[in-house]
């Protein structure tokens, strides 16, 4: 599976793989032998299972020992304690291995720029686990009805469009089922996205799945 992944990403321009490891123990060897040198990561793809030191112990562990470094899980295990296990631990993602390859490259070019980056099923039990939680202070009914977030979307003059745009983000929708959905092109799409982010202050599409879930703008 390594090898395969480093034929994967080899052939990418923007990509250079400057290691690899068979559990957390050598790969916390690895990075300390790489430290200070041209070989030092900017993004580690890590197992959930491992042997001798699982994905999450060894997030924690770089979390402290080498914060530069991005990790992404990637693996094929979306069990809750894995995936909010992993996030907490400081992974800056978590993705299945049947992911794209398209969608695995533009993960670690998207990590490597401080981006979050969840797939589908990560993101599906994130915005449940949210769901599910009691609101905080900051998600209490605003004057006239409503959430804060809702409040806050009127406020920041998110369209009727935009509005529904968001919804399907949040329901998990690609931008090409986005489009049919609406009858609109994906670059339409594209363009709606752009411009709910910007207005709601959000980073990236998880952060908007994630506020969807929380605003009560779901589908």
């Amino acid at each position: 599976m390594r090898r395969g992944l480093a034929k994967l990403l080899e052939i990418e321009d923007a990509v250079d793989v400057v290691g690899g490891a068979a559990d957390g123990v050598e790969a916390l060897e690895v990075l300390a032998g790489a430290a200070g040198t041209g070989a030092y990561p900017d993004v580690a793809l890590v197992d959930a299972r491992m042997p001798r030191m699982d994905g999450v112990e060894l997030i924690a562990r770089m979390a402290r020992e080498h914060p530069a470094v991005a990790p992404v899980v990637l693996t094929t295990f979306d069990d809750d304690a894995f995936i909010f296990g992993g996030l907490r631990a400081g992974a800056k993602g978590y993705l299945l291995k049947d992911t794209p390859p398209d969608e695995l490259v533009s993960a670690v070019l998207r990590a490597a720029r401080g981006e979050t980056v969840l797939g589908g099923a990560a993101a599906d039990r994130l915005v449940a686990g949210l769901r599910a939680a009691p609101p905080e202070a900051g998600a209490a009914a605003a004057p006239g009805g409503g959430t804060a977030e809702e409040g806050r979307a009127a406020r920041e003059g998110l369209s009727e469009r935009e509005a529904e745009v968001a919804r399907l983000v949040g329901g998990g929708a690609t931008n090409r089922q986005i489009a049919r959905r609406l009858f609109i092109t994906e670059g339409t799409v594209k363009n709606h996205v752009s411009s709910i982010l910007r207005k709601l202050g959000l980073r990236d599409r998880t952060q908007l799945a994630v506020w969807v879930g929380r605003s009560g703008l779901e589908s």
